[in-house]
């Protein structure tokens, strides 16, 4: 239960990224797996790569995907804008 409470944290944080420049590496898709991947890899993580059961399943273990989705998001719009860059594509950044 608990990855799908992060999986779903990492999905509702991603349609935030309708507020942002499409520079993700593989678009708006790209955005969607970089927040997936990215908040249950450290909420997994926090939990010492143990999944909690799922009477150990709370609120909480819901907001600890929020940092995961966060870094996998900057992961892959980072990737994107370095893509960008490489390729000559995109406005020019001073």
């Amino acid at each position: 239960m608990a990855i799908l409470a992060w999986a779903m944290m990492g999905l509702a944080l991603w349609h935030f990224t309708i507020w942002l420049p499409d520079r993700f590496w593989g678009g708006i898709v790209g955005a969607l797996v970089g927040a997936v991947i990215g908040s249950v890899f450290v909420a997994w993580a926090i939990h010492g790569f143990s999944v909690p059961a799922r009477h150990d399943t709370d609120l909480a273990t819901a907001l600890e995907a929020i940092p995961g989705a966060l870094i996998g998001l900057a992961a892959i719009w980072f990737e994107g804008v370095r893509r960008e860059r490489a390729t000559g594509i995109g406005p020019e950044m001073a």
